[in-house]
This record gives structure tokens, C-alpha cells and sequence, in this order.
């Protein structure tokens, strides 16, 4: 029950961030970059600290940053990993909450210690056939196009409206009930 007691505050500042900062913000919706690490041991997912649920790692980037840069310093801060980019797989333009765009990069492993963070405190390698029932639904879309692996680089515009929002809800919920931790999430190695 103490995972839970958590949720509802989160929730309410996740509602802040997501509804009503991007309306005060005169600037292009945020740019957030992110790997599709495929190994021969399967797909690396993690699992954020504030809204439990797989993804792929990554991150928004420090003033200055190009997207190979703030990709490797967000892959190696969240996973122990040091990744270099293989292609682009595209571009992921989200409206409604929490609007952004995602840049998916397929990446390779070029070093590093696989290892859970402060941010992502459960990092795992995925059979990309099985991947978790928790991973959230907008992550699906980018990583079927990765692992279609088209000569361009797509552009796809896609909305995260109130069934996305509640979809996302309830992957956390599940997952903190679950307790992540101890590896009661199927499909992970």
C-alpha cells in the first residue's frame, strides 16, 4: 500500500506539467531525444522514478546540446551505458498533454556497466517479441518503426489525449502494486 500512498501527489503535479505549463510556455512544444537499444540480449527498457512505467531511455537536452550529445549523456546517466547512433527513426510529434516531440534514434552499446539510477531505478533488456504488458503505449509506435527499420526516417503526429492519460495512469498503478523491483513484471530477463 506505501507504493501507492505516493501516486495521487505525483499525479497532481504530473496534471500541472503536462495541462497547464505547455499553454504558459511561447516557445515550440519541448524536444525530448531517446534510444532504441537493441542488443543480443533484446531491447533496453527502464522504468522512470516518478511515473512507473517501461519506456525507452533519454531525455530533454542541456542548452547547447546537439542530439548525439544530450542522447549519450542521457542513455549513460539512466542505464550505465555509453551508446553511439546507428539512424534516426523518426520524429514523434505529441499534442494535447504534455506536448512534445520525441526523437527516436536507434543506438548501439559501445561500453558501459548496465545499471539502475536515481531516475530510472529498474533498467532491462527486453525480448523485442515480448515486450512488457507495462510498457507505456505511446512507446509502441516508435519501437515497431525501429524495428521495421525503414531507409528515412518517419514523421508521425500522434495525440495523448484522456485515454493516453489514463492508460499511463493505470501502468502506474499496476506497477507499483506489482513492485517492479522484485522482477514480477513479465517478459523482462
Amino acid at each position: 500500500m506505501a507504493r501507492l500512498a505516493g501516486a495521487g501527489p505525483r499525479y497532481v503535479e504530473m496534471a500541472w506539467q503536462g495541462l497547464v505549463v505547455p499553454k504558459l510556455r511561447r516557445r515550440e512544444p519541448l524536444l525530448v531525444c531517446q534510444a532504441f537499444v537493441l542488443s543480443d540480449r533484446g531491447l533496453l527498457l527502464s522504468v522512470r522514478s516518478d511515473l512507473h512505467g517501461w519506456e525507452l531511455p533519454g531525455g530533454n537536452a542541456h542548452p547547447g546540446e546537439n542530439d548525439e550529445e544530450v542522447l549519450a549523456r542521457e542513455v549513460r546517466e539512466e542505464t550505465g551505458l555509453q551508446v553511439e547512433i546507428e539512424s534516426r527513426v523518426g520524429d514523434y510529434r505529441r499534442t494535447g498533454f504534455a506536448a512534445h516531440t520525441a526523437r527516436v534514434f536507434a543506438c548501439r552499446v559501445r561500453g558501459g556497466v548496465l545499471r539502475p539510477s536515481s531516475e530510472t531505478p529498474v533498467v532491462r533488456w527486453f525480448d523485442p517479441d515480448d515486450l512488457p504488458e507495462t510498457l507505456f503505449p505511446w512507446y509502441r509506435v516508435p519501437i515497431a518503426d525501429a524495428l521495421a527499420r525503414y531507409p528515412r526516417p518517419v514523421a508521425r503526429q500522434e495525440h495523448l489525449g484522456l485515454a493516453s492519460i489514463l492508460a499511463g495512469m493505470w501502468i502506474d498503478i499496476r506497477m507499483r502494486w506489482s513492485d517492479h523491483r522484485a522482477g514480477l513484471v513479465a517478459g523482462g530477463r
